[in-house]
């Protein structure tokens, strides 16, 4: 079936819903509107509004909620507007959600997941095109998941409801137009990933490129280009991050000697850092260059007409 990545979402959401009565959604506008981007589409008109629930403009009561939900037995799935109206939620998020397992020596589980459409590339407003994956990444207690594609957007929001886990998880919005052909019973009976492994997306010998969400097409492009002037990139996609698939990276660092990490949110303290950190430790004795990162700059979100110059493109990785 040839869906969009707004549409396997959606189709995931539905499942779940189907497959499990505890499983209910809320968030601003996911019902009658179906979302600012239509990914709860006629989910309310099939389901009812005690399932697809129209809450508040209140972020913090949402997941707060959605907490209390997850302590009486059911697998609230909550959505985030956008990006950067997460930040009103993140006391609930980091020192509610995140701890609760720990807290009770893992006699109380908090199965949420939180989807918060990420990044920028759409020519939105300011707080509408944030990357704030890195602030989650570093809590413990949470998973961190981002897919790049249809397939894995179905995939990963069906694993992430079956986790007993908190979920964060982040949906590049400028790739929710992409359509590509998804086997969704195929991948129903176990034809995809593990929801913490990361995918070799190209084969390559000269440098691996690492990258996640929005940016996996534009590395996939790059590699493109590289081959037309004869070099080859391994291109991955990272999908989890957090926890991260460090062994796949090593693996392709092992074979490539050299290491680009790409994400849309700035170079200072973000995922890449970590990324370097461990592949230099693993991998010190392989690397023929230090690696480096491509990201956005260290800067407040720009104006839309600037936001090309701020994401990473083709040529930022292929001069990296």
């Amino acid at each position: 079936m040839k869906t969009t990545f707004a549409g396997a979402i959606n189709f995931g959401l539905r499942r779940a819903l189907e497959d499990d009565p505890k499983v209910v959604l809320m968030g601003e506008d996911i019902g009658r509107l179906g979302g600012v981007f239509r990914v709860t589409d006629t989910l309310q008109k099939d389901f009812g509004n005690n399932r697809v629930i129209d809450t508040p403009l209140a972020e913090s009561g949402i997941v707060g909620t959605a907490f209390g939900m997850a302590l009486r037995g059911l697998r609230p799935v909550c959505e985030i507007q956008f990006d950067g109206f997460v930040y009103p939620a993140f006391d609930q998020i980091v020192c509610q959600v995140a701890k609760i397992h720990f807290r009770t020596q893992g006699k109380v589980v908090a199965p949420i997941t939180i989807r918060i459409p990420c990044g920028g590339g759409i020519g939105s407003v300011e707080h509408h095109s944030e990357s704030p994956e890195a602030y989650f990444a570093h809590t413990a207690g949470l998973r961190v998941v981002s897919p790049s594609n249809p397939a894995d957007a179905y995939l990963m929001i069906r694993q992430s409801i079956e986790l007993d886990d908190p979920v964060i998880f982040f949906e590049p919005k400028r790739r929710y137009w992409d359509k590509t052909d998804v086997d969704f019973d195929l991948l129903d009976r176990g034809g995809g990933l593990a929801l913490d492994r990361a995918r070799v997306c190209t084969s390559g010998e000269d440098a691996t490129v690492v990258a996640y969400g929005g940016t996996v097409a534009t590395a996939l492009t790059a590699a493109d280009i590289a081959a037309h002037e004869g070099h080859s990139l391994e291109v991955i996609d990272l999908r989890s991050l957090s926890p991260i698939d460090f062994d796949t990276i090593e693996t392709s660092v092992r074979k490539t000697g050299r290491l680009i990490v790409v994400h849309e949110a700035p170079v200072f303290g973000g995922l890449g850092e970590e990324i370097a950190d461990r592949i230099t430790k693993r991998c010190f004795y392989q690397l023929e260059a230090p690696v480096l990162r491509v990201g956005g700059f260290d800067i407040p979100y720009p104006p839309a007409k600037l936001e090309r110059h701020h994401l990473p493109d083709p040529d930022r990785i292929l001069a990296a």
